[in-house]
């Protein structure tokens, strides 16, 4: 079972009033920054630009596995919650575990209903992002299916 399938799991099984709380508890999650990436981050680099708040977000593919380095700020836990998660689920996985997974991530966790339409848009970006540089690193389609 990869990472993302035990997520979906513990997300379908939860009430939909609990779905957003068990989000945010990703919130400290988030593994801290490599130091060699700040430099990345303050230059405006792996900027995600339809969040409202500065989400920094670098998805690479070293040795034929998924990497992902991210800073997002505390004062931005739905992003930062959301990105912590994708990091749970995709960081040192197979190119081909991001490629595979499904395109309305946000649907299938049941989080989408409870997101404005602003969030849903920043975390949506957040999510293609890692979809579109993680096909375009490894040589792959975007849609192997």
């Amino acid at each position: 079972m990869r990472k993302l399938d035990a997520l979906l799991e513990l997300f379908q099984e939860a009430e939909p009033a609990e779905r957003l709380e068990l989000l945010l508890d990703f919130a400290e999650r988030l593994p801290p920054l490599p130091p060699e990436y700040v430099p990345l981050r303050d230059a405006g680099l792996g900027m995600v630009h339809e969040c409202q708040s500065p989400v920094f977000f670098l998805p690479e593919v070293q040795d034929g596995r998924v990497r992902i380095y991210a800073d997002v700020p505390r004062e931005a836990p739905t992003p930062r919650a959301f990105t912590a998660m994708l990091v749970e689920a995709f960081d040192g996985e197979p190119p081909e575990a991001v490629l595979e997974a499904p395109e309305d991530l946000l649907y299938r966790l049941g989080i989408a209903p409870l997101l404005g339409m602003q969030r849903l848009r920043g975390l949506t970006a957040i999510y293609q992002k890692l979809r579109r540089e993680v096909a375009e690193k490894a040589g792959l389609s975007p849609n192997p299916r």
